[in-house]
């Protein structure tokens, strides 16, 4: 087990200059997935965040992302989940000193308790594309953001879409529910076809595949075994792996 010092440097990354204020150990600890204070960052560069906003974290596991959000743009957050429960979010949501801006919710994704037009701004983190490839999805979920509000999202992604999936260079390290990996321009379409948001950025996250390796490689070594994640981001070496940012705009309609 790395000590806090070490998950420090070993997490260390000039990309990422907002994360590096929060705890390598929290981050860690908590995180369900690639590093979701990495990908906050990233999607708040593209997507500004104002102050008193109120802000839909959707699919936000441990509330990481939603603590972050409210520490670093002084937003309001409702930090919505169907896996970990709210009073378990709650509680790392006061130990961060924000439980009168970050409201945990337990929620599924296609029953969410909101009013329309509520939200100034939704995202989502590694978490959107469990459920949200169904093609009617964005109708249902863009409701709760104003006219004119952003949606962005940020998820594994793919550089292009394959006819035959899995490539056979990684099909061991891949798991079924890789199928929801999708390229930018799936990710556009499928969003704009509804002619209910207008997409404005459908990028891949530069170099994010050396980011998700470095995060998986630091969490192989602090739990003292290699992981086959970290193996297969290897041997792609950013070919096809990374990660998909997508920001829209909710339309009046």
């Amino acid at each position: 087990m790395l000590s806090d010092e070490q998950l420090r440097q070993r997490l260390a990354n000039e990309r990422y200059p907002r994360s590096a204020n929060h705890s390598a150990r929290w981050m860690v600890d908590n995180a369900m997935g690639p590093n979701p204070i990495w990908l906050a960052e990233a999607l708040a560069e593209v997507m500004p965040l104002r102050p008193g906003m109120r802000v839909l974290d959707m699919g936000c596991g441990t509330a990481l992302t939603s603590v972050f959000l409210a520490k670093e743009f002084g937003v309001q957050v409702w930090a919505t989940d169907l896996w970990v429960k709210p009073t378990e979010n709650l509680g790392r949501i006061a130990e961060q000193g924000v439980a009168d801006q970050v409201f945990p919710i337990y929620a599924e994704a296609h029953a969410l308790p909101y009013a329309e037009g509520f939200f100034d701004a939704a995202v989502s983190y590694d978490a959107y594309h469990y459920f949200g490839t169904d093609d009617l999805y964005i109708g249902y979920y863009s409701r709760f953001v104003k006219p004119g509000g952003q949606i962005g999202i940020v998820v594994p992604g793919l550089a292009y879409e394959l006819d035959v999936w899995p490539p056979e260079r990684i099909a061991p390290y891949v798991h079924w529910d890789f199928c929801a990996f999708h390229s930018p321009q799936w990710w556009r379409r499928h969003w704009e076809v509804t002619g209910r948001v207008a997409v404005e950025i459908a990028d891949r996250l530069p170099d994010g595949w050396r980011d998700w390796l470095q995060w998986n490689e630091v969490c192989d070594e602090h739990r003292g075994k290699p992981g086959r994640e970290a193996e297969m981001l290897r041997i792609d070496a950013g070919e096809l792996l990374g990660f998909t940012r997508l920001v829209a705009r909710r339309l009046d309609v």
